[in-house]
């Protein structure tokens, strides 16, 4: 048997190692949850005590730190996992009562060959509990677990005050949003389910087709009208872009970077599955994804396409609406990504502008004179937005950026520029960077 507390441990070891958080959590939840039958408010435990310990690494370090003999760096890595999981328990898990959190640790300290320095272990602890409240982080990086360069950039874009409720914000637990297929069933038909089902979700007044659920509702191919093709996983911020680019029926589509698919789907049916839309994308695994959501949602308008979308010749001049969802750093949705906020580098991002303005670049070649091209990130790197746009737009005077939108609610996040950027935590859905252009009639 496997408690909850030693999956996490197993999963956030293998974080540790280099792995990816959700595949690390996935594969430990698969070996060892059918040998421990865990019930589903334990699986929740494991899950946030990984996504959490993650999330929270650089403050749980420094009050290790703050609470050791050893440096957290100085200790063995197993034991400093160890010591997250109890710390996270006593700093951010209300619900836990103390002596549990410290007394499971112990015990996790001790079967995982740590019984020399379990009472180092139980000793860490207590004295957190004693004088947790006089210990205090200096600083947002350390505060709120980020790494200062975030922070930096963060600052100075949005000001002091904005990024700390932005900090604040990306330290929740992220909400679960669905997209409705109208294709396939209406508002009304997927909540009167979700009503019969006890799903509990709510209305997002500002997009047409979202819907967000509320609590946990158990794995999502089990909730009503998921193998009917009725919804999609969306967050709500992503909805927009498809909008943004407002596709028509019988056009013609270039989707550059389109697996794993959300948008791509989210254009088919927006154009009512009437029209062409070319897939593109360098990985082939990740289209088969985009290809199973398409057969699901019983869309037939979607060709794929494999290959660098910076070299597709064939497409110049052919398409009616391009979108470029370009590959970036993230810092939109670390909320998500738990790790991601500790994978990207000031460098990283640095590449990542190099390959945008390259797709930029590149993929507007694809636009018939008069058409649309929107670019989008989900991104709060300047480096990955405005940059990108302002020097495409210095190196292509036949484009403009387009504005007001066509669909009157995206004006609500509409900037003085005329690019739309939506602040996580002022509209509550991850934070995404979308400009839409327009190539003049007369181009050639």
């Amino acid at each position: 048997m496997f408690s909850a507390r030693q999956i996490a441990f197993i999963a956030l070891r293998d974080v540790h190692k280099g792995a990816f958080v959700d595949v690390a959590l996935d594969r430990a939840l698969q070996k060892y949850n059918s040998k421990s039958n865990l019930a589903d408010n334990e699986r929740r435990l494991v899950t946030e005590l990984v996504y959490g310990c993650v999330r929270r690494q650089r403050t749980l370090d420094y009050f290790i730190d703050l609470l050791g003999k050893k440096k957290a760096h100085q200790q063995p890595k197993d034991l400093r996992t160890i010591l997250h999981i109890g710390l996270y328990q006593l700093m951010y898990q209300d619900r836990i009562p103390a002596s549990a959190a410290v007394n499971t640790t112990v015990e996790l300290a001790k079967d995982n060959g740590f019984v020399q320095l379990a009472p180092v272990v139980n000793g860490m602890l207590r004295s957190f509990i004693r004088e947790g409240e006089k210990l205090k982080a200096e600083g947002l990086g350390v505060l709120y677990s980020f790494p200062d360069w975030i922070i930096d950039v963060w600052v100075k874009q949005f000001g002091e005050e904005e990024t700390e409720k932005l900090c604040q914000w990306m330290n929740q637990t992220p909400t679960i949003d669905l997209r409705v297929n109208l294709l396939r069933a209406t508002i009304r038909e997927v909540e009167t389910a979700f009503y019969d089902s006890n799903i509990e979700y709510e209305k997002l007044g500002y997009l047409p087709q979202a819907l967000r659920l509320i609590g946990s509702n158990g794995a999502i191919q089990n909730l009503p009208g998921y193998e009917q093709g009725w919804w999609s996983v969306q967050d709500s911020s992503a909805q927009l872009v498809a909008h943004l680019l407002d596709p028509q029926p019988g056009e013609v589509i270039i989707d550059a970077c389109a697996a794993p698919g959300g948008k791509t789907t989210h254009i088919a049916e927006l154009m009512g599955d009437e029209g062409k839309i070319w897939a593109c994308d360098r990985t082939a695994s990740r289209l088969r994804k985009l290809e199973e959501n398409a057969r699901r949602l019983q869309l037939k308008s979607i060709e794929i396409c494999i290959g660098d979308s910076r070299s597709f010749s064939q497409f110049i001049n052919t398409a009616d609406r391009v979108l470029v969802d370009a590959p970036c750093s993230g810092l939109g949705t670390l909320h998500r990504h738990a790790d991601a906020r500790w994978r990207q580098t000031p460098e990283s991002v640095e590449e990542l502008a190099v390959l945008q303005r390259e797709l930029l670049s590149n993929t507007a070649k694809y636009v018939k004179p008069g058409g649309v091209l929107v670019y989008a990130t989900c991104t709060l790197h300047p480096l990955e937005n405005e940059a990108v746009i302002e020097s495409f737009l210095v190196a292509n005077p036949n484009w403009e950026i387009e504005a007001p939108f066509p669909n009157s609610f995206l004006n609500n996040y509409i900037m003085p520029q005329g690019w739309l950027k939506v602040m996580p935590h002022q509209y509550n859905m991850d934070g995404f960077f979308m400009t839409r252009l327009r190539k003049s009639n007369n181009s050639q």
